[in-house]
């Protein structure tokens, strides 16, 4: 995936992750908190951490099945490889990737 790729997916998860702290914490306090019936044994600042993490983590996730399945067929398909070294079964169409063209 291109550099470029990577920040349509990374940036709006990072900014959703961000939004989802802020609306989850603002209605639950992290020492309320318990796990398998026991309080959790972490600092507010620990519980903020991991979630956000976490909540990163599950946007990053659909934000990138979201780009990967924005991409057309010819994109997913084409052989980036030199023909020289291709392996058996990679062809490459002649205008593969190349939006302008049909």
């Amino acid at each position: 995936m291109k550099a470029q790729r990577w920040m349509w997916v990374g940036w709006p998860s990072f900014l959703a992750a961000a939004v989802l702290e802020m609306l989850v914490f603002a209605m639950v306090d992290p020492h309320d908190l318990h796990w398998f019936g026991e309080p959790l044994a972490l600092s507010r600042q620990a519980v903020y951490t991991l979630a956000f993490f976490g909540f990163w983590a599950i946007t990053l996730t659909s934000s990138a099945l979201t780009t990967l399945l924005a991409m057309s067929p010819l994109e997913v398909n084409r052989c980036p490889v030199p023909e020289d070294q291709r392996p058996e079964g990679c062809v490459r169409h002649p205008h593969a990737g190349d939006p302008t063209q049909s």
